[in-house]
Protein backbone atom coordinates (compact mmCIF):
# COMPACT_ATOMS: atom_id res chain seq x y z
CA UNK A 1 0.00 0.00 0.00
CA UNK A 2 1.26 3.11 -1.18
CA UNK A 3 1.55 6.18 1.10
CA UNK A 4 -0.11 9.07 0.48
CA UNK A 5 1.55 12.06 -1.42
CA UNK A 6 2.65 15.27 0.58
CA UNK A 7 0.99 18.12 -0.44
CA UNK A 8 2.69 21.42 -0.38
CA UNK A 9 0.90 22.86 2.56
CA UNK A 10 1.34 19.48 4.44
CA UNK A 11 5.35 20.26 3.49
CA UNK A 12 5.40 24.14 4.57
CA UNK A 13 4.11 22.55 8.12
CA UNK A 14 6.03 20.22 8.75
CA UNK A 15 9.41 23.17 7.94
CA UNK A 16 7.76 25.36 10.34
CA UNK A 17 7.12 22.27 13.06
CA UNK A 18 11.00 21.54 12.60
CA UNK A 19 11.51 25.31 12.79
CA UNK A 20 9.87 25.61 16.14
CA UNK A 21 11.09 22.42 17.55
CA UNK A 22 14.79 23.69 17.20
CA UNK A 23 14.02 27.63 17.97
CA UNK A 24 12.50 26.29 21.49
CA UNK A 25 15.36 23.85 22.34
CA UNK A 26 16.97 26.80 23.56
CA UNK A 27 14.90 27.40 26.96
CA UNK A 28 16.43 31.25 27.60
CA UNK A 29 15.45 32.14 23.84
CA UNK A 30 12.16 30.76 24.09
CA UNK A 31 11.53 32.24 27.53
CA UNK A 32 12.86 35.87 25.83
CA UNK A 33 10.08 35.45 22.81
CA UNK A 34 7.41 34.90 25.55
CA UNK A 35 8.71 38.48 27.29
CA UNK A 36 9.21 40.12 24.00
CA UNK A 37 5.33 39.19 22.98
CA UNK A 38 4.27 40.17 26.43
CA UNK A 39 5.99 43.70 26.33
CA UNK A 40 4.64 44.07 22.70
CA UNK A 41 0.95 43.08 24.28
CA UNK A 42 1.24 45.60 27.30
CA UNK A 43 2.46 48.14 24.80
CA UNK A 44 -0.43 47.97 22.13
CA UNK A 45 -2.75 47.62 25.02
CA UNK A 46 -1.85 50.61 26.75
CA UNK A 47 -4.34 52.91 26.25
CA UNK A 48 -6.71 50.63 28.03
CA UNK A 49 -4.59 49.24 30.96
CA UNK A 50 -2.96 52.36 32.04
CA UNK A 51 -4.77 54.57 34.71
CA UNK A 52 -3.59 57.15 33.17
CA UNK A 53 -2.63 58.89 30.09
CA UNK A 54 0.34 60.50 30.97
CA UNK A 55 0.29 62.83 28.17
CA UNK A 56 -3.34 64.18 28.54
CA UNK A 57 -2.21 67.27 30.52
CA UNK A 58 -6.01 67.12 31.96
CA UNK A 59 -4.96 63.58 33.49
CA UNK A 60 -1.48 64.51 35.11
CA UNK A 61 -1.38 66.76 38.72
CA UNK A 62 1.62 68.59 39.82
CA UNK A 63 0.96 67.58 43.37
CA UNK A 64 1.71 64.03 42.76
CA UNK A 65 4.86 64.20 41.75
CA UNK A 66 8.12 62.22 43.03
CA UNK A 67 5.69 59.59 44.61
CA UNK A 68 7.47 56.81 45.78
CA UNK A 69 5.95 53.26 44.06
CA UNK A 70 3.02 51.89 45.61
CA UNK A 71 1.52 55.35 47.01
CA UNK A 72 -1.51 56.70 46.06
CA UNK A 73 -2.47 58.91 43.60
CA UNK A 74 -4.91 61.96 44.37
CA UNK A 75 -7.40 60.59 41.90
CA UNK A 76 -7.66 57.43 43.60
CA UNK A 77 -5.32 55.34 41.87
CA UNK A 78 -2.12 53.55 42.76
CA UNK A 79 1.46 54.46 41.49
CA UNK A 80 2.76 50.98 41.24
CA UNK A 81 6.20 52.17 39.75
CA UNK A 82 6.07 55.35 41.20
CA UNK A 83 5.49 58.89 39.54
CA UNK A 84 8.31 61.56 37.81
CA UNK A 85 8.71 64.83 39.17
CA UNK A 86 5.53 65.91 36.81
CA UNK A 87 3.35 63.99 38.67
CA UNK A 88 3.48 61.31 35.43
CA UNK A 89 2.61 57.43 36.65
CA UNK A 90 5.57 55.89 35.51
CA UNK A 91 3.51 52.75 34.64
CA UNK A 92 1.62 54.20 32.29
CA UNK A 93 4.37 56.47 30.74
CA UNK A 94 6.73 53.44 30.49
CA UNK A 95 4.04 51.35 28.53
CA UNK A 96 3.44 54.50 26.30
CA UNK A 97 7.07 55.27 25.77
CA UNK A 98 7.37 51.39 24.69
CA UNK A 99 4.70 52.07 22.01
CA UNK A 100 6.71 54.36 20.31
CA UNK A 101 9.77 52.77 21.15
CA UNK A 102 8.41 49.54 18.90
CA UNK A 103 6.71 51.74 16.06
CA UNK A 104 10.53 54.11 15.85
CA UNK A 105 12.36 50.39 15.95
CA UNK A 106 9.91 48.67 13.35
CA UNK A 107 8.81 51.15 11.44
CA UNK A 108 12.73 52.29 10.57
CA UNK A 109 13.77 48.74 9.79
CA UNK A 110 11.32 47.58 7.64
CA UNK A 111 11.90 50.83 5.81
CA UNK A 112 15.86 50.09 5.81
CA UNK A 113 14.92 46.57 4.89
CA UNK A 114 13.80 47.55 1.51
CA UNK A 115 15.98 49.77 0.54
CA UNK A 116 19.18 47.93 1.65
CA UNK A 117 17.53 44.70 -0.34
CA UNK A 118 17.23 46.89 -3.38
CA UNK A 119 20.80 48.28 -3.23
CA UNK A 120 22.43 44.58 -2.10
CA UNK A 121 20.52 42.76 -4.69
CA UNK A 122 21.35 45.21 -7.68
CA UNK A 123 24.94 45.19 -6.81
CA UNK A 124 25.33 41.70 -6.50
CA UNK A 125 23.96 41.59 -10.07
CA UNK A 126 25.09 44.48 -11.82
CA UNK A 127 28.77 43.35 -10.82
CA UNK A 128 31.10 45.37 -12.40
CA UNK A 129 31.66 49.25 -11.48
CA UNK A 130 28.15 49.63 -10.02
CA UNK A 131 29.16 46.98 -7.77
CA UNK A 132 31.88 48.79 -6.86
CA UNK A 133 30.27 52.17 -6.43
CA UNK A 134 27.73 51.12 -4.59
CA UNK A 135 29.38 49.11 -2.10
CA UNK A 136 32.03 51.62 -1.47
CA UNK A 137 28.70 53.88 -0.37
CA UNK A 138 28.55 51.06 1.76
CA UNK A 139 31.93 51.01 3.36
CA UNK A 140 31.85 54.65 4.19
CA UNK A 141 28.63 54.77 5.45
CA UNK A 142 29.52 51.56 8.03
CA UNK A 143 32.82 53.57 8.52
CA UNK A 144 31.01 56.30 11.02
CA UNK A 145 29.56 55.53 14.05
CA UNK A 146 25.84 55.25 13.96
CA UNK A 147 25.08 57.48 17.24
CA UNK A 148 27.44 60.23 15.88
CA UNK A 149 25.56 59.93 12.18
CA UNK A 150 22.01 60.43 14.08
CA UNK A 151 22.93 63.24 15.99
CA UNK A 152 24.13 65.02 13.57
CA UNK A 153 21.08 64.14 11.11
CA UNK A 154 18.57 64.47 13.96
CA UNK A 155 20.44 68.01 14.95
CA UNK A 156 19.74 68.95 11.65
CA UNK A 157 16.62 68.27 10.72
CA UNK A 158 14.82 68.57 14.39
CA UNK A 159 13.23 66.82 16.81
CA UNK A 160 10.35 64.45 15.76
CA UNK A 161 9.43 60.96 15.44
CA UNK A 162 9.52 61.05 11.57
CA UNK A 163 12.59 62.74 12.07
CA UNK A 164 14.10 59.51 14.06
CA UNK A 165 13.04 57.89 12.04
CA UNK A 166 14.60 58.97 8.89
CA UNK A 167 18.03 59.05 10.91
CA UNK A 168 17.81 55.53 11.96
CA UNK A 169 17.03 54.52 8.11
CA UNK A 170 20.09 56.43 7.16
CA UNK A 171 22.59 54.35 9.70
CA UNK A 172 20.86 51.15 8.90
CA UNK A 173 20.18 50.54 5.14
CA UNK A 174 23.96 49.66 4.53
CA UNK A 175 23.46 46.55 7.33
CA UNK A 176 21.16 44.91 5.14
CA UNK A 177 22.55 45.98 1.67
CA UNK A 178 26.01 44.29 3.06
CA UNK A 179 24.21 41.39 4.28
CA UNK A 180 21.89 40.86 1.34
CA UNK A 181 25.06 41.20 -1.27
CA UNK A 182 27.05 38.85 0.42
CA UNK A 183 24.33 35.86 0.16
CA UNK A 184 23.03 36.89 -3.59
CA UNK A 185 26.83 36.44 -4.93
CA UNK A 186 26.59 33.17 -3.84
CA UNK A 187 23.28 32.49 -5.51
CA UNK A 188 23.85 34.15 -8.55
CA UNK A 189 26.29 31.18 -9.59
CA UNK A 190 24.22 28.49 -8.78
CA UNK A 191 22.27 26.79 -11.51
CA UNK A 192 18.62 27.59 -10.89
CA UNK A 193 19.85 31.79 -12.08
CA UNK A 194 21.42 30.45 -15.41
CA UNK A 195 17.91 28.69 -16.05
CA UNK A 196 15.91 31.47 -15.68
CA UNK A 197 18.27 33.70 -17.76
CA UNK A 198 18.09 31.16 -20.29
CA UNK A 199 14.37 31.22 -20.02
CA UNK A 200 14.31 34.66 -20.70
CA UNK A 201 13.06 36.01 -17.73
CA UNK A 202 13.75 39.85 -17.15
CA UNK A 203 16.51 40.44 -14.25
CA UNK A 204 14.21 42.20 -11.80
CA UNK A 205 12.01 38.80 -11.61
CA UNK A 206 15.39 37.03 -11.26
CA UNK A 207 16.46 39.25 -8.68
CA UNK A 208 13.37 39.81 -6.75
CA UNK A 209 11.12 36.06 -7.55
CA UNK A 210 13.95 34.14 -7.08
CA UNK A 211 17.29 35.43 -5.25
CA UNK A 212 15.72 37.71 -3.01
CA UNK A 213 13.48 34.77 -1.46
CA UNK A 214 17.14 32.81 -0.64
CA UNK A 215 18.39 35.49 0.93
CA UNK A 216 15.83 35.77 3.30
CA UNK A 217 17.22 33.43 6.31
CA UNK A 218 19.89 35.83 7.08
CA UNK A 219 17.89 39.24 6.50
CA UNK A 220 15.21 38.31 9.56
CA UNK A 221 18.29 37.51 11.79
CA UNK A 222 20.07 41.23 10.78
CA UNK A 223 16.17 42.76 11.23
CA UNK A 224 15.88 41.44 14.62
CA UNK A 225 18.94 42.57 15.74
CA UNK A 226 18.86 46.09 14.05
CA UNK A 227 15.35 46.62 15.60
CA UNK A 228 16.97 46.23 18.91
CA UNK A 229 19.54 48.90 17.88
CA UNK A 230 17.34 50.74 16.36
CA UNK A 231 15.27 51.34 20.05
CA UNK A 232 18.30 51.74 22.27
CA UNK A 233 19.50 54.40 19.42
CA UNK A 234 16.26 56.33 19.52
CA UNK A 235 16.29 55.93 23.26
CA UNK A 236 20.03 57.56 23.49
CA UNK A 237 18.76 60.18 21.06
CA UNK A 238 15.84 61.33 23.10
CA UNK A 239 18.11 61.13 26.34
CA UNK A 240 20.53 63.60 24.88
CA UNK A 241 17.40 66.27 24.03
CA UNK A 242 17.18 65.90 20.65
CA UNK A 243 15.28 63.23 19.41
CA UNK A 244 11.77 63.22 20.74
CA UNK A 245 9.61 66.09 21.89
CA UNK A 246 8.83 66.56 25.98
CA UNK A 247 5.57 65.95 24.97
CA UNK A 248 5.66 62.78 23.31
CA UNK A 249 6.33 59.39 25.39
CA UNK A 250 9.98 58.17 24.89
CA UNK A 251 11.54 55.84 27.76
CA UNK A 252 15.30 58.15 26.95
CA UNK A 253 12.82 61.16 28.33
CA UNK A 254 11.97 59.21 31.36
CA UNK A 255 15.06 58.21 31.89
CA UNK A 256 16.61 61.95 31.18
CA UNK A 257 13.72 63.10 33.47
CA UNK A 258 14.87 61.21 35.96
CA UNK A 259 18.49 61.80 36.02
CA UNK A 260 18.58 64.82 38.08
CA UNK A 261 16.80 62.62 41.38
CA UNK A 262 19.57 60.05 41.59
CA UNK A 263 21.95 61.19 43.98
CA UNK A 264 18.58 61.88 45.99
CA UNK A 265 17.44 58.61 46.47
CA UNK A 266 14.45 58.73 44.12
CA UNK A 267 15.63 56.37 41.95
CA UNK A 268 12.80 54.79 40.47
CA UNK A 269 12.28 57.98 37.65
CA UNK A 270 15.12 56.78 35.92
CA UNK A 271 15.86 53.01 36.94
CA UNK A 272 12.51 51.48 35.90
CA UNK A 273 11.99 53.22 32.71
CA UNK A 274 16.06 51.92 32.64
CA UNK A 275 15.08 48.38 33.19
CA UNK A 276 12.19 48.37 30.93
CA UNK A 277 14.67 49.67 27.82
CA UNK A 278 17.17 47.29 28.86
CA UNK A 279 14.67 44.32 28.90
CA UNK A 280 13.37 45.01 25.78
CA UNK A 281 16.34 44.69 23.79
CA UNK A 282 17.83 41.65 25.82
CA UNK A 283 14.81 39.84 24.90
CA UNK A 284 15.21 41.14 21.02
CA UNK A 285 18.71 40.29 21.06
CA UNK A 286 18.57 37.03 22.54
CA UNK A 287 15.39 36.22 19.76
CA UNK A 288 17.45 37.07 17.19
CA UNK A 289 20.71 34.83 18.30
CA UNK A 290 18.67 31.73 18.28
CA UNK A 291 17.23 33.02 14.74
CA UNK A 292 20.72 33.13 13.64
CA UNK A 293 21.14 29.66 14.87
CA UNK A 294 18.11 27.84 14.03
CA UNK A 295 18.46 29.33 10.22
CA UNK A 296 21.95 28.89 10.09
CA UNK A 297 22.61 25.40 8.45
CA UNK A 298 26.11 25.40 9.36
CA UNK A 299 25.24 25.85 12.64
CA UNK A 300 22.86 22.84 12.77
CA UNK A 301 24.07 19.83 14.28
Amino acid sequence: MSAAPITPVAQKENRFAVFAARFFENKIAAGALVVLISIILLAVLAPWITPQNPYDLGQVDIMDGRMKPGEEAFAGYTFWLGSDGAGRDLYSAILYGLRISLMVGVFSGLIALVIGTAVGLIAAYAGGRTETLIMRLVDLQLSFPAVLVALMLVAAMGKGVDKIIIALVTVQWAYYARTVRGNALSERKKEYVEAAKNLGLSSSRILFGHIMPNCLSPLIVVATIQTAHAIALEATLSFLGIGLPQTEPSLGILISNGFEYMMSGKYWISVYPGLALLITVFSINLVGDQLRDVLNPRLNK
